[in-house]
């Protein structure tokens, strides 16, 4: 009720509804119900009974029938639609027709696999066939473990878990790998770039295993979202998939709202603050005691919202507003899920920790700030208000980024469009020779196996040359090391080692969060301040060496941000082509080389700048895949500086229109120019892959030139700034006009029309 009179409030004032680009309401939507099939087991039937599940949606009735048919299935419907009984009832089924079955539950995160066993054990409870079911994961106890391994029916654990402490102890798991009947992966469009290339490399691994022990389990996959799931579930599993899509679940009336922010600096193109904006929508939801979770981008962002959310809550919610993001400890986690689902929690600020399915009660209204990404992020966002139905409401906070006016511009065109594919590049030379070392440690490798790829044979003696394999008079490959290779390879990142944030200050010095070593030169530095559940700490001390960065509590009104020195170089061009204006298109093998050089001190409140201070630490090293443009230079009348604000402001441009053309977040891929030594080199824009060995995002941008270039085109053009903001064109310095200059090189691309105008 409470929602209900805010929105009508908020259409009828003016001030507001000035900013809303778009305002969509999706009518409630009535469930269609089928009965429990006949061949379902009766005590399975008694327990759905008795959780008051006496009929199933159609999309859940239909997905039953094809896992009892034998078909490996993956189920795509909205969020909140029931998809979880698609693939207990089935696995609860076999269990207890016969006692020895085994199934293994795949989750991306920890949170989820925790949520997901209560449900699950809250169903089993009902059986009169007892069910074992567990989570196994880096918070399992020692001494649960064995008991996991010889009676877990059901093991549940993370695709991390597995790679690095299932799979390399295989011979402990006879049981289970002797009896898999199913392996479940929930949340399947989480598995794209190079954390889906990952993972489908743990998949071969672990059906190569499943057949040594003469099991052949079947797949049942779940998504929210995505476009392609034959397609994701083939990459995934090697398995063609049966999907099923079309949703009988019902689902309540909900409200979508496109907000930008009113203009501060009409000639700059400067919007007042993204976060700034949701704070004030979210002190009205909250005084109206109207539940909300607000998404942001980064840790920092977490604590900085929820900090101002804490001050500005009214007395009667003191205590009930909380951040949530990676980095807190697993039972600080676990207690905010608990009081999020019990409703003691009325604001939680996350990261997209919180955007899977895990539940977390009947929240009505979630703010998404800026956009995460993917039309499918935003997806999973929004879905996550009003999933016990009833009126909810989802509101998109745009920043000043040209992608977010973007998206606020072409609101109705972002919510009629499908989900993006889910791209996954398992055969990535690095992804691919990792897993393959990891599975030779496990089985040994026969000249003829295949794993993934035709050319293992040629792998497999490449390692063998360098002495990481040993080939034997059998002619099998094995591994030559006593350490395990799945220890010194991360399926999330580059980084392969955390750092521990240690909190000094007491007398008996305790470990307060964690982040990976990457981010840590830019979040953990020395005088760097460190944000944890609204609290400031300041780091004294980073330690890379041993992966520890001390901290203390202090009083301070501002936070830090840090940034890094790039530098680009060519190894290799696979690909080239001649654009129509003159211009080279080019994909392939770079080396970057990044240093944390300065960081600035943010105030609280204002955002306002308060000085700066050296960063000390070693360079970085990414070897990585780009795409790269290059122009000739005598074919523009242009001065240096002229040349150095073109390929800014191109470079900033295109980076935003390949975020939305790869599904990823304009972090997966960087951006840098050629502008030193403009005498001697051609001038270029490059973009690459975040991501050793690169994920195929740089590849897509070759393949799709004219596409990335109209939308840059189309931002530029949109952008209601004179001539060039930070919105449209990036941060700025001199007298050129970037954005005339950046459309002309753009154009040129588009139709083939050389620039020569005079700077």
């Amino acid at each position: 009720m409470q929602l209900n009179l805010l929105l009508n409030e908020w259409r009828r004032t003016p001030a507001f509804l000035d900013q809303v680009s778009h305002w969509q309401v999706e009518p409630a939507r009535l469930p269609r119900y089928r009965d429990i099939p006949g061949w379902v087991h009766q005590d399975v039937v008694s327990a759905l009974d008795q959780r008051g599940v006496r009929q199933l949606y159609s999309h859940q009735e239909e997905a039953l029938g094809c896992v009892h048919a034998g078909k490996d299935a993956m189920v795509v419907t909205p969020t909140a639609s029931g998809k979880t009984l698609c693939y207990n009832v089935p696995v609860l089924d076999a269990i207890c027709k016969d006692p020895q079955a085994r199934a293994l539950y795949l989750f991306p995160t920890k949170a989820l696999s925790q949520d997901q066993v209560a449900e699950l054990n809250g169903l089993a409870a009902n059986l009169t066939v007892q069910v074992n079911s567990y989570t196994y994961d880096g918070d399992t106890p020692m001494n649960i473990r064995q008991k996991i391994r010889e009676a877990g029916h059901i093991v549940v654990t993370n695709p991390d878990m597995l790679h690095a402490a299932i799979l390399p102890h295989h011979t402990k798991w006879l049981r289970l790998f002797e009896n898999l009947k199913f392996i479940v992966i929930d949340e399947a469009h989480i598995y794209r770039g190079v954390f889906g290339s990952h993972v489908a490399n743990v998949m071969r691994r672990l059906l190569r295993i499943c057949e040594f022990y003469g099991s052949r389990p079947q797949f049942v996959l779940s998504s929210a979202t995505v476009a392609n799931p034959n397609e994701l579930g083939l990459e995934l599993t090697g398995r063609e998939m049966t999907v099923i899509s079309e949703s009988g679940a019902p689902s309540g009336e909900r409200h979508t709202l496109f907000y930008n922010p009113p203009v501060v600096n009409p000639q700059l193109g400067i919007r007042r603050s993204s976060l700034q904006e949701a704070r004030r929508i979210a002190r009205r939801l909250l005084a109206e005691d109207i539940s909300t979770i607000a998404f942001v981008k980064t840790r920092t962002q977490v604590e900085v919202l929820a900090s101002y959310l804490k001050n500005d809550a009214p007395l009667r919610l003191a205590g009930k507003v909380v951040g949530y993001r990676g980095g807190y400890l697993p039972n600080e986690r676990r207690q905010i899920e608990r009081d999020l689902r019990s409703g003691e929690i009325r604001a939680v600020v996350s990261t997209n920790a919180l955007e899977l399915g895990i539940d977390i009660g009947s929240l009505e209204a979630a703010i998404s700030v800026g956009y995460p990404g993917s039309i499918a992020s935003l997806r999973q966002q929004s879905g996550r208000a009003g999933r016990r139905q009833g009126l909810s409401v989802a509101i998109y906070v745009a920043n000043s980024s040209a992608l977010d006016q973007y998206v606020a511009a072409h609101a109705q065109q972002v919510l009629a469009s499908s989900p993006e594919a889910a791209r996954v590049y398992p055969d990535n030379l690095l992804i691919l020779t990792d897993h393959l070392k990891c599975a030779a440690y496990e089985l040994p490798f026969s000249e003829l196996e295949q794993f993934g790829v035709e050319t293992t044979s040629e792998l497999l003696e490449y390692l063998a040359s360098h002495r990481v394999l040993h080939k034997g008079g059998d002619d099998k490959y094995y591994w030559m090391s006593d350490a395990l290779p799945s220890h010194s390879i991360s399926l999330r990142s580059a980084a392969q080692d955390n750092v521990v944030v240690i909190d000094t200050s007491a007398a008996k010095p305790r470990v307060i969060g964690e982040t990976d070593r990457f981010s840590a030169l830019t979040t953990l530095h020395e005088e760097a301040i460190y944000l944890h559940q609204s609290r400031s700490y300041q780091v004294e001390k980073l330690d890379l060496e041993n992966g520890k960065a001390f901290v203390r509590p202090v009083e301070s009104d501002y936070y830090t941000d840090a940034e890094l020195a790039v530098r680009l170089r060519v190894l290799d061009t696979f690909f080239e082509t001649a654009g129509v204006a003159g211009e080279r298109h080019h994909v392939g093998e770079v080396m970057v080389n990044a240093v944390p050089t300065l960081f600035k001190k943010i105030k609280f409140e204002t955002h306002e700048n308060l000085g700066w201070g050296k960063i000390h630490l070693p360079e970085a090293e990414l070897h990585s895949v780009g795409y790269w443009c290059t122009w000739n230079k005598e074919d523009f009348s242009w001065s240096n500086q002229a040349w150095e604000s073109a390929l800014l402001a191109v470079s900033h441009l295109l980076r935003n229109a390949a975020a939305l053309y790869c599904m990823c977040s304009p972090s997966d891929i960087h951006s840098s120019v050629a502008i030193r030594d403009l005498m001697d080199a051609k001038p270029a824009v490059y973009l690459y892959d975040a991501y050793p060995g690169g994920v195929g995002l740089a590849e897509r941008v070759y393949r799709k030139v004219e596409d990335v270039y109209a939308c840059a085109l189309e931002m530029i053009d949109e952008c209601p700034c004179d001539s060039g903001c930070p919105s449209c064109v990036g941060p700025q310095q001199g007298s050129e006009n970037p954005k005339r200059l950046a459309r002309q090189l753009i154009q040129g691309v588009l139709s083939g029309q050389k620039a020569s105008t005079e700077v």
